[in-house]
């Protein structure tokens, strides 16, 4: 019998020029740990971006708050539900940009794409005039993506631009438009703040990400094939944005399925059929000790001091 989602999930993001980062971190921190939330909160320069989980209330506060910063009156936020409250640890870091993509130039307050509704989306993806691209890493287009849209095989969002430097005559060959998607649309915004820079004037990207077409477009009229990778222990959702069947290798960070966790190189917290090949026997033994004392832990009702870190990445997001 599953579970009944009792914690409030909000992924949100904002571009805006903050100018004493230290100044909103501190107290922003301090609420939220107040409050009970969990998951990690991103401020840049450039604004702020994160995912953090708990209590309808104390999410409501947390909003509140980051809504009275400059510049985030129009908040981004998209909820989501879990059973379990998906983090550990509620961290709020500095980082040089809130998600990272390595090109200084790039502002999405000054240029961005055209947004799409949900809606709207299906007839966009299926005009022939339109390229559609995955903008995520390969880990994530693997558990689920649209209807005919490129791969860019990037294991980082960083790779991002090179990639369509070196690809961009055969992406454009007989297409006037180009429609890019993510999870929840902070990539979007600067991947399509990049495009308009190298000079591609019909760019479009999907209001809200994936998460809000799978929270609003029904299954049956949906181009999605099949799961969303989320950074959390939700691992991935599905439409309704009900959690999803995978697990992760907490090795790697990828996700796995019952097929995965079949196989001789599952070992749970050690390793699986994706990194098996990727580690080393020494790196191997440190993780097998750090499961043994995550599951001590565990029995004795406490988190061990070296509990994996959050899947939350919203630098990745």
């Amino acid at each position: 019998m599953s579970k009944t989602p009792s914690i409030t999930v909000a992924a949100l993001y904002q571009f805006t020029p903050f100018d004493d980062l230290e100044a909103i971190k501190a107290p922003l921190l301090a609420l939220c740990e107040e409050v009970g939330t969990k998951g990690t909160l991103l401020l840049a320069k450039e604004g702020i971006n994160g995912t953090i989980a708990g209590s309808e209330n104390a999410i409501a506060q947390v909003v509140e708050h980051i809504r009275t910063l400059h510049g985030c009156e129009n908040l981004e936020v998209k909820y989501s539900f879990a059973s379990e409250m998906p983090f550990n640890r509620m961290k709020v870091r500095l980082k040089r940009e809130i998600v990272t993509m390595g090109e200084p130039n790039i502002d999405p307050t000054a240029s961005v794409g055209r947004y799409v509704d949900p809606h709207d989306w299906n007839a966009l993806i299926s005009d022939p005039d339109v390229v559609v691209i995955d903008t995520r890493n390969d880990y994530e287009v693997g558990v689920g993506t649209f209807q005919g849209a490129v791969d860019p095989h990037t294991k980082s969002f960083r790779e991002f631009p090179a990639w369509f430097r070196t690809h961009r005559e055969e992406l454009l060959e007989g297409k006037k438009k180009v429609a890019m998607f993510c999870t929840g649309g902070i990539r979007c915004e600067k991947s399509t703040s990049f495009l308009r820079q190298e000079g591609v004037d019909e760019v479009y990207h999907l209001k809200g990400g994936i998460l809000k077409y799978l929270e609003t477009v029904p299954a049956e009229e949906s181009l999605w094939e099949g799961d969303c990778f989320v950074f959390d222990e939700r691992v991935t959702v599905k439409h309704g944005l009900e959690e999803g069947d995978y697990s992760l290798c907490f090795a790697c960070r990828r996700p796995v399925t019952e097929e995965d966790k079949a196989s001789p190189a599952w070992e749970e917290g050690v390793s699986c059929p994706h990194c098996i090949d990727e580690r080393s026997e020494t790196q191997r033994a440190r993780y097998a000790e750090r499961q043994r004392q995550q599951q001590l832990a565990k029995k004795r009702g406490t988190t061990h001091v070296g509990a994996q870190e959050d899947r939350a990445s919203p630098e990745e997001e």
